[in-house]
């Protein structure tokens, strides 16, 4: 019987569950494959005891329609940056990537499908370096990810955003209020962007273009006369100030290379009024709602045909490659050229265009 690990790694995302049961029955046609799941991406490989469990069709049944990861995530280390604490309480990192592919050896795994997001793409790539028979499927809400024109569980998180600014806007009208809108987008504002555009909001904020007051004030102004009127503003987390920085605090904790964002809603709410807003504005932070509950029809869909196609490399002896889809076609993309380039909205892309030309206003 051979043998295939899948592994779930980074933030939970809508969708995650549809790849792991498309993974499984695909391999269940062959008959002569066995597929194994990691807990919580290669932690479960990495433990004393392994966390390793079998994954059937009994066992993945119905999980499409489910939000999650059946064998967990972590967004923590990795193989490459294992946290370590040291005897004076201090911790530190180390690298376990040998390892791990000793231990997949042992346990005769012949191939790893890897699905997450930008690092633990980079962490597939080192690993395929490493000898180590590797396919990743591209998993992130933000859409960051290059070399696929959609990731599976954005489509999920921009129909929660929608509904949001559908919700503010009866809210707002009703009491003429201004209400600013927090989304998620480290470096990249797809969802804020599809979200506006799909929700009628009448600015924009994402990370690839930094915002002024004064230009936001302006559409303010022309809004909302003699207190009579309302505005909804989305703003990625990841949105900044012309000359400022994002707002961002380390949390401390070992693994956790990134930044925890938040809080880029309240400062321009702070910084509206500090310009002389005199409309009442409130805010409304998503959060993670966005990455929760029950994914869309697209997502699953799209994560089923990325499960089956990630199986299908791995029968080709594909590896070193990341599914991806470019409409209209599932197909496989070197891991090495998918995580070259970062994923940003660029200046001509076309719904920025689009958003541009029904009047949403950019902050610049």
């Amino acid at each position: 019987m051979k043998r295939v690990l899948v592994a779930t790694g980074g933030g939970d995302c809508p969708g995650l569950n549809a790849v792991i049961r498309g993974v499984v029955k695909r391999a269940a046609q062959e008959r002569e494959w066995e597929v194994l799941g990691s807990y919580q991406a290669f932690n479960g490989v990495l433990r004393e005891p392994m966390e390793l469990i079998t994954l059937d069709e009994k066992k993945v049944s119905g999980i499409h329609v489910k939000g999650g990861t059946i064998i967990g995530t972590t967004n923590k280390g990795g193989p490459f940056s294992w946290p370590i604490k040291e005897k004076d309480g201090t911790w530190t990192t180390v690298d376990r990537s040998d390892e791990l592919i000793r231990r997949l050896q042992y346990q005769n795994i012949e191939a790893v499908i890897n699905i997450g997001g930008d690092g633990s793409q980079r962490i597939s790539q080192g690993l395929y370096e490493k000898g180590l028979n590797i396919i990743g499927v591209p998993k992130t809400i933000d859409n960051d990810l290059a070399g696929t024109d959609f990731t599976f569980g954005f489509q999920t998180a921009v129909e929660i955003a929608t509904d949001a600014v559908d919700k503010l806007v009866t809210t707002a009208e009703s009491h003429n209020r201004i209400f600013i809108l927090e989304v998620m987008g480290r470096d990249a504002g797809w969802i804020a962007l599809h979200s506006s555009v799909a929700g009628g909001a009448e600015i924009c904020l994402i990370p690839e273009i930094p915002y002024t007051v004064d230009s936001i004030m302006e559409r303010i102004h022309e809004r909302i006369v003699h207190d009579r009127g309302f505005l909804i503003i989305v703003i990625a987390e990841g949105a900044k100030p012309v000359g400022g920085d994002v707002v961002a605090e380390d949390l401390g904790q070992a693994g956790y290379e990134h930044k925890h964002l938040g809080g880029a809603a309240s400062r321009l709410k702070k910084q509206l009024e500090d310009a002389g807003c005199q409309t009442d504005i409130r805010v409304t932070i998503l959060g993670h709602l966005q990455r929760g509950g029950i994914p869309a029809a697209y997502d699953r869909i799209l994560a089923t045909q990325f499960g089956v196609k990630a199986f299908e490399l791995i029968l080709e002896e594909q590896f070193g490659q990341m599914v991806s889809y470019k409409h209209p076609n599932i197909i496989g993309v070197p891991i090495a050229e998918a995580i070259s380039v970062y994923n940003r909205i660029r200046p001509d892309d076309q719904l920025l265009r689009t958003a541009r030309g029904i009047g949403i206003c950019m902050g610049d």
